[in-house]
């Protein structure tokens, strides 16, 4: 993959972009094409605002903001696609981003984690969606046309170009100059529209008693032992009486949960995938890998002493800290057994605003010849959202759950050229369709599992989600 120093300023003005794109296209065989990316430093703007701005109805994007290291992206449209499904997706995604990276040619940019080329994945829960109808295939992964991303004060556009002997270059760098002029009249402008209107909505929680059996059964099964751990999810639908307003929702959701990842997929029908979501399942930068366990859970206090009460019982819980270690173990045995030598941090408590969780950092130094969505492949799905041991569990959520999971607690994130990456688990989400939503949350059940206790967090995680939506 070249890469073409440049100083972008002479591009924008001085009509060099143009003539290099010729010059690519002149170089294109007649079966062949190039995709060359672009890569700009603007005006600090923010992502969401020109996602919300530019991105069209009809086509693919993805948001992914990290609020407490202040770092946000946002991918529209598709410039280069694969969709896939079956025990083989993580590989072929793999090959799909090789294959894309073999076009690529890289003008502008340097070899920070923000420049360059990404591309966006979602993987669905199970291997295969069972639902005809589900609005998001088993793996997508796309390189986007535009990208803008934004660490502290600084912001990245990065567009990407297929080439070939058909395309219309003056059209082409007409769309680039345009895009750049918008993004820069977007720099003083904030997402918030402070639209909090009161919407009528209904609300109906699905047989919650056949969910409270499939605890009870899943209680019995872990006294035989038949397994150790299983995680069942149950789902909150909503329907209200307008459409959705996404990018309200997502500016809710950050200033909410400012601690969790937000993030939103749209599949360019008409469906949105969205959520905040306390789960990293790996990040990796220059080669330094992290990762969590995070499992075992209490509600927050009202005042200091409740809060510091329920933080105490948690971190002196038998239950939640037996799940949390099930989780820790399952994530070092997998780094083990690809060649990666963990640390294991200090364990602490991951304080949210409605609920707190066991945490346990672990890092690691990355060895050149393991691709990050071979470690993806590895640890999804973790103890965290699956169970112990995890085949067996997964056979019988599938056995005890009457929706489909789909993109719910599944990876989601990007990875660049670089080999650097960002994945999350797909908790604490929603399947926005217009006017209706699908709301998700699940709960550990180990042994010594409540099933009113389970029922009540569950409860409590979904109508922190909603009332972000609404």
């Amino acid at each position: 993959m070249p890469v073409l120093p440049c100083r972008p300023n002479t591009f924008l003005y001085h009509n060099e972009l143009y003539q290099f794109l010729s010059h690519c296209q002149q170089n294109c065989a007649a079966d062949s094409s190039q995709i060359v990316s672009i890569s700009l430093e603007v005006e600090s703007v923010d992502p969401l605002v020109v996602l919300q701005e530019i991105a069209q109805p009809n086509q693919l994007s993805f948001y992914f903001e990290n609020k407490s290291n202040q770092q946000a992206i946002a991918a529209i449209d598709a410039v280069a696609q694969l969709q896939t499904c079956g025990v083989k997706r993580f590989s072929q995604a793999q090959k799909f981003v090789s294959s894309c990276l073999d076009k690529i040619i890289k003008v502008g940019t340097s070899n920070e984690v923000s420049t360059g080329p990404h591309f966006f994945c979602s993987f669905s829960f199970f291997n295969e969606t069972s639902q005809i109808d589900y609005p998001f295939p088993a793996a997508t992964i796309f390189l986007p046309r535009w990208q803008i991303s934004r660490c502290g004060d600084r912001c990245i556009l990065v567009a990407n170009f297929l080439i070939d002997n058909e395309t219309n270059l003056s059209k082409l760098y007409q769309d680039w100059c345009q895009k750049i002029r918008t993004i820069n009249l977007l720099k003083f402008q904030s997402n918030s529209t402070n639209n909090y209107n009161s919407i009528s909505r209904s609300q109906h929680i699905k047989n919650i008693k056949n969910f409270k059996q499939s605890i009870t059964s899943s209680l019995k099964l872990i006294e035989s032992n038949y397994f150790q751990k299983i995680v069942l999810a149950h789902p909150l639908d909503v329907s209200v009486d307008r459409p959705f307003d996404l990018f309200q929702s997502l500016e809710n959701l950050r200033n909410i949960h400012p601690g969790c990842y937000i993030f939103a997929i749209s599949n360019g029908k008409g469906q949105n995938f969205i959520g905040a979501s306390p789960e990293r399942l790996i990040s990796i930068n220059n080669q330094q890998l992290s990762t969590d366990a995070l499992a075992g859970s209490a509600p927050r206090g009202k005042t200091l002493a409740e809060d510091t009460k329920l933080a105490n019982c948690l971190l002196s819980s038998e239950k939640e800290r037996y799940e949390h270690c099930v989780v820790l173990d399952f994530i070092t045995q997998c780094l083990y057994q690809l060649g990666i030598v963990p640390q294991v941090l200090s364990p602490r408590l991951r304080q949210l605003s409605n609920i707190q969780h066991l945490w346990t950092p672990i890092q690691a130094t990355l060895p050149t010849n393991v691709h990050p969505l071979e470690i993806v492949a590895a640890l999804h799905p973790t103890p965290a959202v699956a169970g112990v041991s995890r085949d067996v569990a997964c056979t019988k959520i599938q056995d005890y759950e009457r929706f489909e999971r789909g993109l719910y607690a599944a990876p989601l994130g990007w990875l660049d050229d670089q080999g650097n990456c960002e994945f999350i688990v797909g908790i604490r989400s929603a399947l926005i369709d217009r006017d209706r939503a699908r709301l998700y949350a699940g709960a550990g059940i180990v042994a010594g599992s409540n099933p009113d206790r389970e029922i009540a967090e569950i409860q409590l995680k979904l109508q922190a989600l909603l009332k972000a939506l609404v």
